[in-house]
């Protein structure tokens, strides 16, 4: 199954930019991005309770549910920050420079999650290798917002 989590993860990256133009489109037709959010969690709510429900996916109980550090429930607004975002600047910035900047800047992110084994991510120190493709990716990120 391990092989088959690369391109998957890749395809979720694809349907992300699709997602970013398709909110964006929502957002504009009904006036402006909030009810366009709602929309976008309903929907998405509606469809892992379905998902769910095909694949009799059983409540892990409350214990579980509390055994879980408080920043561990903090994803939701996470998401929901990115989401609005999206919203509002994807179609004014462009689905490559949106991309661009979101993804970057979460690689930039990432390299310090790892370094420090932060959310718990396992640590993976920070070398001139790992430095070398993010300058790469802020290169990258450069050519993309010029041209």
């Amino acid at each position: 199954m391990q092989w088959l989590a690369l391109p998957l993860v890749a395809l979720t990256g694809a349907l992300n930019t699709v997602q970013a133009g398709a909110n964006a489109q929502l957002a504009k037709v009904l006036g402006q991005p909030w009810w366009a959010a709602i929309a976008v969690y309903v929907t998405g709510l509606v469809g892992v309770g379905l998902v769910m429900a095909a694949a009799s996916v059983a409540w892990p109980g409350w214990g579980k549910a509390a055994a879980a550090p408080w920043w561990a429930w903090t994803g939701g607004v996470l998401g929901a920050t990115y989401v609005m975002a999206m919203l509002m600047f994807a179609e004014k910035l462009g689905s490559a420079v949106f991309t661009a900047v979101t993804v970057t800047s979460g690689l930039l992110a990432s390299l310090a999650l790892d370094h420090y084994g932060l959310v718990g991510f396992k640590e993976h120190p920070f070398n001139v290798w790992r430095g070398l493709g993010a300058a790469l990716m802020l290169g990258g990120l450069g050519l993309i917002a010029r041209f």
